[in-house]
């Protein structure tokens, strides 16, 4: 059985995490974490469904967790995770970070989109980029994984068959996209439903979403080239939920029937991504508390543009379902244990 630590206990992803963890075959619970002894209570004071577990949840002790632990979750804010993270990799604890801390390559630029310097710089080299179905091979031998950001998750797998076959320019991309509240933390939902749903609104528009930067790297990482894009982010006037409907210009002539039929053979081994036929599109209710990414593909000759839409669970494949997929992977497990 593999002992699993949680770290951050209180918000939606560690409590997903928990969901998911406690049902997993082999997977057997030794430690759950809050930040400070401030935090530290029966889980069932927490969560009073899940009182059948019968633990409790600790102030954050790395000792703790490396005595406990083979793996550990960090659901954790952002710059956080900077101190525990040295010492557990020393104490050869496999990580799973679902925060940003690890995933930008350049720490210049993570510090200028997150407004906070990174303290632990030298460890970012070790971090391997969690989207399994572009990166299983390195997530294989990982010691540390930066679990991707929601919206990246979309974009990333949305546009890695075009960017591969060749059948993307990716000059001008334009990414509209549409979350449920719950990206937005704990806290911000509850707001959002006392004062302001049904509300439907863009935000942080213009370039100024902390996910660009992520995506622009990994469309970097799959073309070779620099990337620029237009994000806009949206709120949708649900829990949960993710939509993103991207727009790419063409490098060749290219009809639907052909690109639906490149995007099934790039995704034929990878169990959670679903291409859709001709036709159908995909909803945010489509994905729902599961870790699948659909996707529909569709030519648009007038203006030559190649439009995509992807659709995940943002709290499942945008971030706890997937790193329990990254965690399947890392101790070579089937990707779909405990998730299916």
């Amino acid at each position: 059985m593999i002992k699993a630590g949680i770290v951050g206990i209180t918000g939606y992803t560690g409590e997903v995490l928990l969901k998911i963890l406690s049902k997993h075959p082999e997977v057997k619970i030794t430690g759950l974490y809050g930040r400070s002894a401030a935090e530290t209570k029966d889980l069932k004071d927490v969560y009073p469904h899940f009182a059948g577990l019968n633990l409790k949840v600790e102030a954050l002790d790395a000792d703790k967790i490396k005595a406990n632990c083979d793996v550990v979750f960090l659901a954790l804010p952002h710059a956080v995770a900077f101190e525990v993270v040295p010492q557990l990799l020393k104490a050869d604890v496999k990580i799973i970070d679902l925060s940003a801390d690890f995933r930008l390559k350049d720490p210049a630029v993570y510090e200028k989109w997150y407004k906070v310097t990174h303290t632990a710089k030298e460890y970012i080299k070790d971090a391997v980029y969690g989207i399994a179905e572009l990166n299983s091979d390195a997530i294989k031998q990982a010691k540390l994984v930066a679990n991707p950001g929601c919206f990246p998750t979309t974009v990333l797998l949305g546009c890695a068959p075009a960017i591969k076959n060749g059948i993307a320019d990716l000059k001008d991309i334009v990414i509209d996209s549409k979350s449920g509240i719950s990206g937005a933390g704990r806290k911000n939902t509850e707001e959002y439903f006392a004062k302001e749903h049904p509300n439907c609104r863009a935000y942080n528009i213009a370039g100024n979403h902390r996910h660009i930067p992520e995506i622009e790297q990994g469309l970097k990482q799959l073309s070779g080239n620099d990337v620029t894009i237009c994000f806009t982010p949206h709120i949708i006037p649900v829990e949960t939920g993710m939509l993103s409907t991207i727009y790419v210009n063409l490098k060749k002539k290219i009809s639907t029937a052909e690109v639906i039929a490149a995007y099934k053979e790039f995704y034929k081994n990878k169990p959670f991504v679903k291409v859709l036929d001709e036709g159908v599109l995909p909803g945010t209710k489509d994905t729902l508390n599961t870790n699948y990414c659909e996707i529909a593909v569709k030519v648009d000759e007038r203006v030559n543009k190649l439009i995509i839409v992807s659709v995940i669970d943002n709290l499942m494949k945008g971030a706890s379902g997937q790193a329990v997929q990254n965690m399947n992977i890392m101790f070579s497990l089937p990707e779909t244990e405990g998730l299916i």
